[in-house]
């Protein structure tokens, strides 16, 4: 994620669907498994490195709200039927 300019809430200001699969869309769906929106809400609630693998990049370890732990594989885990599914933010 950049750190580009924000408001100061951190909010969305839109929301669309992903249409295709691509790393950025692997990541989110990793995220909104664990809860979160995004990267961006993962570390300003969390305020914690990101695990990630790599050689591919991808998110490895989530810490749920509930203080336990999503372990995601190295390789695309977010199926085509699941694309439709993932939310992608704007700000």
């Amino acid at each position: 994620m950049s750190s580009g300019v924000l408001d100061r809430s951190g909010q969305p200001k839109s929301m669309k669907r992903a249409q295709r699969w691509t790393g950025e869309v692997e990541d989110l769906y990793r995220f909104q498994q664990a809860g979160y929106r995004d990267e961006l809400e993962y570390r300003q609630i969390k305020q914690t490195e990101i695990d990630r693998w790599p050689d591919t990049g991808f998110v490895k370890k989530l810490q749920r709200r509930d203080n336990t732990f999503y372990y995601y594989n190295r390789k695309r885990e977010c199926d085509d039927r699941e694309v439709h599914k993932v939310k992608v933010y704007a700000y």
